[in-house]
């Protein structure tokens, strides 16, 4: 998979969670691919600091990432 069609992927699964992060004040932002492994993400609004963000990072945007882009190894929030 080519890195724009990778960023591409990425951004579809970004586009599914987004609804649901919005529904409680949040959202994410796509900063990197490292290696076509590594997605550095970033929570906004209600999503950072909240203590349940490290579990719908691996569990929600994680899994819906790899689901659109198997070779992603993980995916890591970037506080600000």
């Amino acid at each position: 998979m080519k890195t724009e069609e990778l960023r591409l992927n990425i951004e579809k699964a970004l586009d599914e969670i987004r609804p649901f992060l919005q529904s409680d004040g949040g959202d994410i932002s796509l900063l990197a691919i490292e290696n076509d492994t590594l997605v550095k993400v970033q929570l906004e609004g209600a999503c950072v600091g909240c203590s349940v963000n490290q579990m719908t990072l691996k569990s929600g945007v994680e899994m819906t990432i790899k689901k659109y882009a198997p070779q992603i190894e993980q995916v890591i929030n970037i506080e600000n």
